[in-house]
C-alpha cells in the first residue's frame, strides 16, 4: 500500500517537478549566454520549452539515471529531467565578431524564465499544501 501512495504523490507532483528542472535548465543557459555577451566568436543558445517540456512529460514513466562508469559509483535514481536539445539563436543582427548574442532578447528571456520559475514553484507548493491538507486527520 505505501508504494501506491509514493507513486500516487510522484504522479501529482511530477507535473511541477518537470517545470521546474527545465526552467532551471534554460535559466543556466539564458546566463550562459548573458556571461558571454562579449565573447568574440560565441554562439546564444536555447531550448524550446514547450517540446522539452512535451517530451519530459511523455517519458513520465521512465526513471532517468545518471550512468555509473566504475564500478564505485553510485546510482542516483529519479534524477530531474535533462534537457534534449539546445538550439542555436539565430541573431537579429549578426556581429563582426561572430557572436550572436542580444543582451536585450537575453535579459528579457532571463526575467521571463525567473517569473515564470517562481510561479511554477508556487503551484507546486500550492499543490503540497493541498495534498497535506488531504491527507490531515480531522
Amino acid at each position: 500500500m505505501g508504494f501506491v501512495v509514493t507513486d500516487r504523490l510522484e504522479e501529482a507532483l511530477n507535473h511541477h517537478r518537470q517545470a521546474l528542472s527545465l526552467r532551471h535548465e534554460r535559466q543556466k543557459i539564458l546566463a550562459a549566454n548573458i556571461a558571454n555577451a562579449d565573447t568574440p566568436g560565441f554562439k546564444a543558445r536555447d531550448i524550446d520549452f514547450r517540446a522539452e517540456f512535451a517530451s519530459a512529460l511523455g517519458r513520465r514513466g521512465e526513471r532517468l539515471e545518471l550512468a555509473a562508469t566504475a564500478p564505485g559509483h553510485l546510482a542516483r535514481r529519479g534524477a530531474p529531467a535533462a534537457v534534449g536539445e539546445v538550439l542555436y539563436r539565430v541573431p537579429d543582427q549578426p556581429s563582426l565578431d561572430g557572436n550572436t548574442v542580444d543582451i536585450d532578447r537575453e535579459r528579457s528571456a532571463f526575467v521571463d524564465n525567473s517569473v515564470r520559475y517562481q510561479a511554477a514553484l508556487t503551484l507546486l507548493n500550492q499543490r503540497i499544501q493541498g495534498l497535506k491538507g488531504a491527507m490531515a486527520p480531522e
